[in-house]
């Protein structure tokens, strides 16, 4: 079983009584400041993240200028896997032992490790001097960098060269001892607490090598399929948007007796009537004005094989009854024609909404309901699934490492221990299609790196555990409920893509023509 510890949030400890007196002592010896970062290297000290400059004018400068922040932020974060390669040393208990690094300017930094239990909580450090044997102090490359960073002429730049602290070998241990002395006292005050990542259950071994996952949901999903896969009943596939219903649908076709013949996959949602009719049972010259030739509808293409018809709770009344008599007869009259088509092709269906639900408001036909319904298959929702969040990472991480290098060989980068905490966190809206498209995003901005830091992550999912979920209250009837929390998250995504409605009903899952139907039904017109 996989555990790790919780993310801890040293903020709370910046006052502690030892941590302010090793601060002042700090000021009065060399002129330093006390610095406190997370296990990323991300600064604590104030609200926006920014470094607190020690007295030393040199680096006071630096941290004044355009770049001179973001690069000393960027030393912070490299001092931070110093610290966690510093580890254990020899094998043994964690260990409060004190770093000293270079920053970018040629400066010293000294940090200590901050531990939770057995995992590397943040650290203390400091910085803005140079050790007395030094010879960087005197170092052309290093007085060119900050002539780079920090306006200063020549007379200046001597004076703040010399005004910079030099610590001999007793005072370079007595600040290594400082430093590491408030580490320790952070560290026994932090509690240890285990992280609620779950544990990845064993691997379960069946044939359905495109469905990542092992969690009891998975499991029982797996089951059901090993016993409908060899039949030619009737599915209908129930599961929010982004769930994988699609993945599921030629898992059933591709492991059954019609693998060899084709799979065709049609959205109900995708059309209007007219297409949409046109589509599925095709049409004879002369139908209508452009239709110069035959033309087969998907239903005579599916002929043998299986056709999957997403989101068929869409679908208008009208042709619900057209699709009621293909699965009762296996015939179906093209747009237009006079001679009826006889088919074999085995149906699976897929809905996000309620298609019982809908029966009752009679917004579905209720005997094509029963007759798409002989075997149901939930999918359940990624938030209900967390423990195959850490495989559905990795499956991702190698497919799409593999498709942005051409196939090439190779291992993709690893996620940080806090990466995948926040990933297993966030509740996932947008369930699996949400994490592969955000794994994709990471590969991209993370570069060449060999691990992929939170920083990397969305906002969404980093803000998802900064802060709880906030839910309004609604008043009225399960549908009017319901209604009210549609209308909001439509609105929600208006406004986050500046009310560009095919970019909305792209990530809602739903036409264009759809969500201005719902966009009318709600009164969501864009005002000034």
């Amino acid at each position: 079983m996989l555990e790790c510890f919780a993310v801890v949030d040293l903020r709370p400890y910046r006052s502690l009584h030892a941590l302010e007196l090793i601060r002042d002592l700090l000021r009065r010896w060399w002129g330093l400041e006390l610095g406190l970062a997370d296990a990323d290297g991300r600064v604590l000290d104030s609200a926006d993240g920014r470094i607190t400059p020690p007295q030393n004018e040199l680096c006071r400068l630096t941290l004044a200028s355009s770049d001179g922040q973001h690069r000393c932020l960027d030393s912070v974060r490299a001092l931070a896997g110093e610290v966690r390669a510093a580890g254990r040393p020899g094998g043994g208990p964690r260990s409060a032992q004190a770093v000293v690094h270079s920053c970018h300017l040629g400066f010293d930094l000294v940090a200590a490790p901050i531990w939770s239990g057995d995992e590397l909580a943040g650290f203390l450090f400091t910085g803005g001097s140079w050790r007395q044997d030094a010879v960087v102090a005197a170092s052309e490359a290093v007085l060119h960098k900050i002539r780079d960073v920090a306006i200063v002429d020549g007379d200046a730049l001597a004076d703040h060269v010399a005004a910079v602290p030099r610590l001999g070998e007793a005072d370079q241990e007595r600040l290594c001892d400082l430093i590491a002395y408030g580490a320790s006292e952070v560290t026994k005050q932090l509690p240890v607490q285990r992280a609620p990542r779950p544990a990845p259950a064993p691997a379960l071994d069946h044939p359905f090598n495109e469905i990542v996952g092992s969690s009891p949901a998975v499991r029982d999903a797996i089951k059901l399929l090993e016993k409908i896969v060899r039949s030619e009943s009737t599915v209908l596939i129930h599961g929010e948007s982004g769930t994988g219903k699609e993945l599921i649908a030629r898992a059933i076709h591709y492991h059954g007796p019609r693998a060899k013949k084709p799979f065709i996959v049609q959205n109900c949602s995708a059309f209007n009537d007219n297409l949409l009719e046109s589509a599925l049972f095709g049409h004879v010259r002369g139908a209508f004005t452009g239709a110069v030739k035959d033309q087969k509808g998907l239903f005579e293409v599916a002929d043998g094989g299986t056709f999957f018809l997403d989101e068929i709770g869409d679908m208008s009344a009208a042709l619900q009854v057209k699709l009621l008599r293909v699965l009762q007869e296996s015939t179906f009259m093209p747009v237009g024609g006079t001679k009826p088509v006889k088919v074999d092709v085995r149906i699976i269906a897929a809905s996000h909404k309620d298609l019982a639900a809908m029966v009752a408001r009679r917004e579905f036909r209720e005997d094509l309901f029963y007759r798409i319904n002989v075997i149901k298959v939930t999918v359940p929702p990624l938030r209900e699934r967390g423990v195959d969040i850490p495989m559905l990472v990795d499956h991702f991480l190698h497919k799409h490492y593999a498709q942005q290098r051409g196939g090439g060989t190779g291992a993709p980068p690893r996620l940080s221990d806090r990466a995948l905490d926040l990933l297993v966190r966030y509740p996932w809206p947008g369930n699996i299609r949400e994490l592969e498209n955000e794994i994709e995003r990471l590969l991209v901005l993370g570069g060449e790196g060999v691990e992929i830091s939170p920083e990397l992550l969305s906002p969404r999912v980093r803000a998802a555990d900064e802060a709880p979920a906030v839910v309004p209250a609604f008043a009225g009837t399960l549908r009017e409920v319901t209604e009210q929390i549609e209308a909001e998250v439509i609105l929600q995504r208006l406004v986050r893509a500046r009310w560009n409605r095919p970019a909305v009903a792209k990530d809602l899952g739903i036409s264009t023509a759809y969500l201005a139907y719902k966009c009318a039904y709600y009164g969501l017109d864009r005002k000034e």
